[in-house]
């Protein structure tokens, strides 16, 4: 596995990655619990999750069955139950915290999320449990998202890793292939523009979108560590390789690379202009495969015409099993857990089985190696899988590496710099200003 700098996850991609695979983004009014309370020897462990089975189903019932498998399994451990929708999680988790009483296991996102709980001697390090293989049963880089001063304080179920994603039909009728290069992908959008087909759907309203064509064009030209580095401050903005990845960037807008308008259109829009062939590629995390999979509410014809394609190297730089992602929900230990032991072996065996379960019954792509061949899935699950075990790297999305207002900013440059309102030399230099004032 890579070690990487500390990273991160921003709160509004982690929004997304819950409410497209089920774990949030609706608001259920039900509270579920069951306790089992003590009996002679056994021990109990509280539990606390966010996937109610209104609105996460499949996630509901495969937890359920992890918790039945795991007390047939061990006669002296009970789980007691608690489960939430996503906002009432978050409030609970608030007042469970201010009064040192959180749950024995539960559920945290990572980096901001995390540090308070972390500060607060609230979640237990759990390095101790990965010593024994469970380490290396992590996808690359997954772990180092819930890391803080060199210790792990949370187990990640989840993953998003970005791809571009391309209309098969319209690379076929203009004889194109999936680019391995820059270079290539740009003559793949000169022949687009030539015939009048929009090449790249983007919806740069959310800033966030652009900010992972930023991100790709850092780590290619830069390498794993120039933007992480900049962000923490052993490094810098003004490291050449980044403002060169912020002139690519603009290189791309003066190329007519993205649909018209894409500054000013939402990412829903720039999806839905996917979808409907009206461009030809389109850059999203994993996120969405069941649209391109599994959603019968999607037609046939567009789902069998999707393929995707990794960040290309540019310039002859760069490595192609590096990834922008980013990890959903992870299981954390309380570090006040009058059970730790019990908790640890429960959050251990959650995790090795969530992995082939999420993903098969449920279209979630796990934080943990899974062998997509031995699964029944659609081919593009199976390919993205490969891709995840053969993972050198995962830079996660830039915004909480930052303070909020320094991640405000940031994003507010990256709308400036795809509008060609900034040069990539002031580009450099805001993002040096607002993080010396933190």
């Amino acid at each position: 596995m890579v070690k990487m700098k500390a990273i991160s996850s921003f709160a509004a991609l982690a929004a997304l990655s819950l409410a497209a695979s089920g774990c949030g983004g609706t608001d259920d009014a039900n509270v579920e619990g069951s306790g089992n309370g003590d009996s002679g020897d056994s021990a109990t462990v509280e539990f606390m999750h966010l996937w109610p089975q209104g609105s996460s189903a499949e996630h509901h019932r495969i937890v359920n069955e992890i918790i039945d498998d795991f007390e047939s399994e061990n006669s002296g451990i009970n789980i007691d139950l608690q489960v939430l929708s996503n906002e009432q999680y978050k409030d609970q988790m608030t007042v469970l915290s201010s009064s040192n009483q959180l749950p024995d296991v539960g559920m945290t996102w990572a980096a901001g999320y995390l540090d308070p709980f972390v500060n607060g001697n609230q979640f237990a390090p759990l390095d101790d449990m990965l010593e024994d293989g469970l380490r290396d049963e992590f996808v690359a880089g997954t772990l180092e998202a819930y890391e803080k001063d060199g210790e792990t304080y949370g187990l990640p179920l989840e993953l998003n890793t970005v791809y571009v994603y391309y209309n098969q039909a319209i690379f076929d009728e203009y004889g194109l292939e999936a680019p391995q290069t820059y270079d290539e992908l740009e003559a793949v959008i000169d022949t687009l523009n030539e015939n009048n087909v929009e090449p790249i759907a983007l919806g740069n309203r959310d800033r966030w979108t652009g900010s992972m064509w930023y991100m790709y064009f850092a780590d290619r030209i830069g390498g794993e560590d120039a933007l992480n580095s900049a962000i923490d401050r052993s490094g810098s903005f003004e490291d050449p390789a980044l403002v060169e990845a912020a002139a690519k960037v603009q290189e791309m807008v003066e190329n007519d690379s993205f649909a018209s308008g894409f500054n000013g259109l939402a990412d829903e829009e720039a999806k839905s202009m996917f979808m409907n062939d009206q461009a030809a590629m389109y850059m999203i995390a994993t996120w969405d495969l069941p649209n391109y999979t599994t959603n019968e509410d999607v037609p046939q014809e567009f789902r069998d015409n999707v393929g995707y394609f990794k960040f290309p190297t540019v310039d002859g730089e760069g490595d192609t099993d590096s990834f922008v992602g980013g990890p959903g929900v992870g299981l954390f230990v309380s570090e006040n857990s009058d059970v730790q032991d019990e908790a640890k072996q429960f959050a251990a065996y959650f995790v090795q089985e969530w992995g082939e379960r999420a993903v098969s019954e449920a279209g979630v792509i796990p934080a943990t190696i899974v062998d997509g061949e031995d699964l029944e899935l659609p081919d593009m699950y199976v390919e993205v899988l490969e891709d995840l075990n053969q993972a050198t790297n995962l830079t996660l999305y830039a915004d909480v590496q930052m303070s909020a207002s320094v991640a405000q900013t940031h994003l507010d440059l990256i709308q400036s710099l795809f509008g060609m309102e900034i040069t990539p030399e002031e580009f450099a230099e805001k993002h040096e200003e607002a993080l010396s004032q933190e």
